[in-house]
């Protein structure tokens, strides 16, 4: 077995894999892609992944920020998938390239969590 039939079947992923990868709505269609996903310190858990909608070419775009537990991998549509629509995304709380330290504001975090429903993990 080759070395990437390993990392294939593996329960872990590395980060570098997890960037760029396509986002899915519940019916199936890309809403955006990952841009990173966000870990805490203490923990080491992954916590939230910043998502991109409508870039083009990578720029331009709004990002935001979803909790990890709304997640998951789906082999079928190589990517993964949340149970929303592409305009519930787009309602949820964003903010631009430039403002990208804006995912590690407590506050922005607790308006996500508030409205993607899930318990903070603070």
């Amino acid at each position: 077995m080759m070395l990437e039939d390993d990392v294939r079947d593996s329960a872990l992923i590395g980060s570098d894999r997890v960037e760029g990868t396509s986002v899915f709505g519940r019916d199936g269609d890309k809403i955006g892609s990952v841009r990173r996903v966000m870990i805490e310190k203490k923990s080491g858990q992954a916590r939230d992944v910043e998502i991109a909608v409508g870039t083009f070419l990578g720029m331009g775009g709004e990002l935001h920020s979803v909790p990890w537990e709304k997640f998951e991998y789906d082999t079928d549509l190589g990517g993964y998938q949340i149970n929303v629509t592409e305009d519930e995304l787009r309602n949820a709380p964003t903010y631009g390239e430039s403002d990208r330290d804006t995912a590690y504001d407590l506050e922005y975090q607790q308006r996500a969590y508030d409205y993607w429903t899930v318990t903070p993990y603070w």
